[in-house]
């Protein structure tokens, strides 16, 4: 069996009838493990489980023998609205036909010797739905329902390397699944270089790789610094969609790094920050305006159109606090660059991930010496992006706003050995 067969075989069962909808920093997740998001993602540089792989794999060995094994149910509330359009009246559109959806996490390592330590992780990386029963699109000759999903899965196999005291390296190999599926553009086949892989051709996936190379070191016995980079994941293309994501389907998963910082403030509080980036703009399918329409490219073509987005930069900033030896206390708040442009909204109806706050709460239990229970919720703060500019005089002009918020709860088990 080949390599590709034997990886999607695995992630098709792990992702099946899981939907990755995590339009939080952009399509990114806004952390990765219930403990780091019940801590507002911070991770880089404060390792607590083991799916620290997805944000800095040199903490590793810091986590020793462990698993780790938890679900989060995501519950966004986004829509859209057109006004001042010469083709129909104002109209607000409700995307919430699809209200909740479950994302898995699971996680191991193992300590070869004190200074080594290997293990795995599978996480979604991030994912978009929106369901419109009444389509957005329809008064410029679409027809039927709006839908649109992506879901991203990653499995991660890692090693981390102790090279000096304090000082850790550790490296990731992300092999990467996605699949993708769009209905109601058919307005838009006048606009396609490939109309007949534009929309509505049922899901279509995609498999591809790319590394995440960390560090991590102890400065001081009271300061932690850490820092990763993860490559741009190059994808196979979505045949299926052709016709809509530039360059004949592409559609490959942006380049993005990570630096953080914990501060140890006594034996029972850190608090920590990290600074994220992630290089949506880098994307032709993610990046390239809408306007490239107008410059002689259509959807689908090298240099084709895309959703406009912007490369995205966090701040997150988190609270520690060990309440006693059974109970441990997080608390967070991330703010992040708004991806989407005024002027690109009216295409990103089908992709508002305009979220640019979170606040987290979450803790850890200890059930005995072994085992541990983890808690975390998340509320992703209304933003609403009103259009300037946003509908192209051909389409009518006036403008498309678009709007999200989005409320996690996240559940984890752990078992050290």
């Amino acid at each position: 069996m080949s390599v590709r067969v034997l990886l999607g075989t695995g992630l098709a069962l792990a992702i099946a009838g899981v939907s990755a909808a995590h339009a939080t920093n952009g399509y990114f997740s806004h952390g990765y493990g219930i403990k780091a998001k019940g801590a507002a993602g911070v991770g880089a540089a404060l390792p607590q489980d083991t799916l620290t792989i997805a944000t800095n794999p040199a903490g590793l060995v810091a986590v020793g023998h462990r698993s780790d094994m938890g679900v989060e149910l995501f519950v966004p509330d986004r829509g859209g609205e057109i006004k001042g359009n010469a083709f129909g009246p104002d109209a607000s559109f409700d995307a919430n036909g699809t209200e909740y959806f479950l994302i898995p996490e699971l996680g191991h390592s193992h300590l070869v010797c004190d200074d080594l330590a290997v293990g795995f992780a599978m996480y979604g990386n991030g994912g978009m739905n929106t369901d419109y029963d009444s389509n957005p699109y329809a008064r410029y000759g679409s027809t039927g329902k709006s839908y649109m999903n992506l879901e991203q899965l990653f499995v991660a196999p890692a090693l981390a390397w102790e090279f000096s005291p304090g000082h850790t390296i550790g490296l990731a190999l992300n092999l990467a699944y996605q699949r993708f599926e769009v209905k109601g553009l058919s307005a838009f086949a006048p606009f396609s270089a490939d109309a007949a892989n534009l929309e509505h051709n049922d899901t279509d996936d995609s498999f591809g790789a790319g590394v995440r190379i960390g560090w991590m070191g102890e400065i001081t016995e009271w300061l932690t610094l850490g820092a990763s980079w993860q490559s741009k994941t190059h994808m196979e293309e979505f045949d299926k969609y052709a016709g809509l994501f530039a360059g004949q389907g592409e559609f490959d998963i942006p380049e993005n790094y990570v630096l953080g910082a914990a501060v140890k403030l006594g034996d029972a509080t850190t608090v920590a920050l990290d600074w994220q980036t992630i290089k949506y703009n880098d994307v032709d399918s993610v990046g390239n305006s809408l306007g490239q329409l107008f410059l002689g490219h259509p959807l689908g073509s090298d240099d084709g159109p895309g959703f406009g987005w912007q490369d995205m930069s966090t701040l997150k900033f988190a609270v520690l606090h060990r309440l006693s030896d059974r109970v441990t206390l997080r608390a967070g708040y991330s703010q992040g660059d708004q991806p989407i442009p005024r002027d690109e909204t009216f295409f990103n109806i089908i992709a508002p991930g305009v979220v640019e706050e979170h606040v987290s709460l979450g803790a850890t239990f200890a059930v005995d010496e072994r085992s541990e229970i983890s808690v975390a919720y998340t509320r992703g703060l209304e933003k609403e992006v009103n259009g300037a500019g946003s509908i192209p005089p051909m389409l009518g002009g006036g403008e498309a706003d678009i709007s999200l918020a989005e409320d996690s709860f996240g559940l984890a088990w752990s078992v050290t050995y």
